[in-house]
């Protein structure tokens, strides 16, 4: 966000409570309503970012080298908050200190846009606990936004805020809204994995009516839902599509709820799925808002961390991005090749440093050494001949010459030693030493925390390092927490960096979509839902029912100029009646779209140039929206090729191919729907085959060469222009 912005967030958010104890001194019964509160769980109550939490709250942890709660923080000063309350569990302190020393705390800082900003301190152990005590302290006067301090969001919330408020007016008893955010039908990197989340929605009143969790761990593949709801609801939605952001608006008797039953210990799978399975006891109703577009998700495993990351470095969370300088002192400026690089960076003249990559101020590359996809935090020294791709690197890291890591992460102050092999998943936490020549597993958890000496005692002690882990003159243990899973298999799926069920033996049953107690004995029949499986996403067969019906509606949508938004509830419906992998998704959209504009550009009546018969498809509504959160929803490299060999593959059919191919290409590239890393692989692995490339395939290719080989030349100057202005600094200095 920009100076100005936030100086009319600032503005807004405390002028208009000033104004407000000016008008009156002590606040009407109205006021006190009126005032949009906020409750913000910092304490996570989990162990998913075990090792990093032992040392410090997971709300601090840098995200694109920024603390976690800053990009909370500022979703409430966009939505307009005025009062907010912070609890905490563990690192009270650590919290406290950050909070009170940042520009968002009333009585530090003048441009907090906050009227009241307390930290309260709690020794709950979940949230349900904190929730409890929140209810018991009275400090809540009338709505508030229910939030976890790891939220990194810029959707608006006014209409939903609306919505809420009209629906409470009418019926008291409607007491929260949930704000999801809808995923897409693929495997959309932001959404949980392995547990599924299964909202039943009444799509008439946008009320939930059921809500369950399902994973790959358990002993039945059904959603079970009372014979008398669906009597009660003539239309009913079962979502698995949607990501929970982990907002919701409530009002106080959500507390009195929670304060009920001490059985509640999580939002959704005891506290939404009681309520709304007691909803006769109750009368309480709860209800959602489905949004899908702008932003909205939480950093709630280390898998969502890296989701989230990559969808920060691609701006999809503007203005919460690097180069808006959320935090006081930082200098991030937006480069080509998406690099995002603050002052005083130090690259050498053989080091290639890009392709959406984060260098904080005072940090030095080496010679010969390679950065690619990657957040590199402040003051780190980086040898030569390294190569670091993927990877997460926090502040004040040391990583010695010819090193190689690979999506992993390394804490503040580590030490990584020459020629040292950090694996995928590995996790290196604070002041950690590797020693030279030393591998550190998949996987891998090293940390140098002090331990207790047992269960009953609450002193800690420092544990010897193991060379067998961290080599001869390493500083370090291995991780491992006995317990970690004892409570709740489930969270295997979220102990890791990468995800991963390899280990685990899973059936290949699927999620059925309805059951009720009418067929609660049956046994299920009909086609396998895609959505639980956690197999192979490869073509399993050509699915020629599923490709001629999806094909065809969606060039009913681009011939009628109709509706995206509306074309992709049919979509989905198909797409589960026939068991499409996500292959066959890309395969079915790529040729939709290649003969729609082929048809505009042969037309008999009527010829279109290229160019524009592929502006024009395009510009149907919500039709890039479609191709982002459909065709490409996990937002891989991977993908995004098999996408453009579906296209290449297509294109060999028409007559107009070549010229299809190079504008869809372009139009891609434009609406920032397919990035030029895969653009490139795409085309340097159909080089690659040499004689071996079908002559056809190669031939519809050809009027695209002129587009790659610019952006060659991008991506060439892009370098180019990074190693000149390295040299001009080290001449500076």
């Amino acid at each position: 966000m920009s100076h100005a912005q936030k100086s009319r967030v600032a503005a807004g958010g405390k002028g208009a409570a000033k104004a407000k104890k000016a008008a009156g001194g002590k606040k009407s019964e109205n006021d006190r309503e009126d005032t949009l509160q906020a409750v913000i769980l910092a304490d996570s109550f989990e162990t998913r970012f075990n090792p990093f939490t032992l040392e410090r709250p997971r709300c601090l942890l840098p995200l694109a080298n920024t603390p976690l709660i800053e990009y909370t923080l500022e979703f409430l000063a966009m939505a307009g908050v005025a009062d907010i309350f912070i609890y905490c569990g563990a690192h009270t302190t650590a919290v406290q200190s950050y909070i009170l020393s940042s520009k968002w705390h009333p009585s530090t800082s003048a441009a907090s846009p906050f009227n009241t900003l307390e930290i309260v301190k709690t020794t709950a152990r979940s949230v349900g606990d904190a929730l409890r005590d929140l209810d018991s302290r009275d400090m809540i006067t009338g709505d508030f936004l229910l939030v976890h301090g790891d939220l990194v969001s810029n959707l608006p919330i006014d209409e939903a805020l609306r919505n809420h408020r009209d629906r409470r007016i009418k019926d008291k008893n409607a007491i929260m809204t949930m704000i999801l955010r809808a995923g897409g039908l693929g495997e959309h990197r932001t959404k949980a994995k392995g547990v599924t989340p299964v909202f039943v929605v009444d799509p008439s009143k946008n009320r939930c009516v059921h809500y369950e969790e399902m994973h790959p761990l358990q002993a039945h593949k059904y959603v079970d839902l009372d014979e008398e709801l669906l009597k009660d609801h003539k239309d009913i939605e079962v979502r698995t599509d949607l990501i929970d952001c982990g907002i919701d608006i409530c009002t106080p008797d959500v507390l009195a709820l929670w304060a009920e039953s001490f059985d509640y210990e999580v939002p959704r799978r005891h506290f939404l799925h009681g309520v709304l399975k007691d909803y006769e006891l109750n009368g309480k109703t709860i209800h959602t808002e489905i949004v899908d577009d702008r932003y909205a998700a939480r950093v709630f495993n280390l898998q969502s961390y890296d989701s989230v990351s990559k969808d920060v470095l691609g701006r999809w969370t503007y203005p919460l991005v690097p180069d808006s300088n959320l935090v006081a002192g930082q200098s991030y400026k937006f480069e080509r090749g998406s690099l995002y690089k603050e002052n005083d960076v130090m690259l050498a003249r053989t080091c290639k440093a890009g392709k959406k990559t984060v260098l904080g101020k005072g940090t030095s590359v080496g010679a010969g050494s390679v950065v690619s996809n990657s957040i590199i935090g402040r003051d780190c020294q980086i040898g030569k001949n390294v190569t670091i791709k993927d990877a997460y690197i926090w502040d004040n890291v040391s990583i010695g010459d010819g090193s190689n890591v690979e999506r992993a992460i390394i804490a503040n102050e580590a030490v990584i030693g020459k020629s040292c092999k950090i694996q995928p998943g590995a996790l290196i936490s604070y002041k950690v030493g590797i020693s030279d020549n030393t591998e550190i597993k998949p996987n891998q958890r090293i940390t140098r925390a002090k331990r207790k000496r047992d269960a009953d005692s609450e002193t800690e002690e420092e544990v010897p390092s193991d060379p067998s882990i961290v080599g001869p003159s390493g500083h370090g243990y291995e991780f491992r927490d006995a317990e970690e899973f004892s409570d709740d298999e489930e969270a295997a799926f979220h102990s890791s960096l990468i995800y991963s069920t390899q280990h685990l033996n899973l059936s290949n049953a699927s999620i059925s979509t309805l059951s009720s107690s009418l067929s609660a004995d049956d046994e299920p029949t009909g086609p396998r839902s895609r959505l639980s499986s956690f197999t192979s996403l490869s073509d399993d067969g050509d699915n020629e029912g599923f490709h001629h019906d999806a094909v065809q509606g969606i060039l009913d949508t681009l011939h009628e100029h109709g509706d995206f938004d509306s074309a992709k509830l049919e979509f989905m419906g198909l797409r589960l009646s026939n068991d499409a992998t996500d292959h066959q998704i890309r395969r079915a959209i790529a040729v939709a779209f290649s003969k729609h504009i082929s048809q505009l550009v042969d037309g008999e009546d009527q010829k279109t140039e290229a160019s524009k018969a592929a502006a024009s498809a395009f510009a149907t509504s919500g039709a890039v929206q479609f191709l982002k959160n459909v065709a490409l929803s996990t937002g891989t490299e991977e993908d995004a090729v098999d996408f453009l060999r579906c296209l290449q593959k297509d294109a060999v059919n028409r007559s107009s191919g070549p010229l299809v191919l190079a504008a869809v290409c372009q139009r891609l590239y434009e609406e920032e729907v397919v990035g030029e890393e895969a653009f490139l692989r795409w085309w340097e692995e159909a080089e690659g085959m040499g004689e071996d490339e079908d002559v056809e395939m190669m031939r519809v290719r050809g009027k695209t060469g002129v587009f790659v080989e610019w952006l060659k030349e991008a991506e060439s100057e892009s370098e180019s222009g990074s190693d000149e202005e390295s040299e001009e600094e080290s001449e500076d200095e």
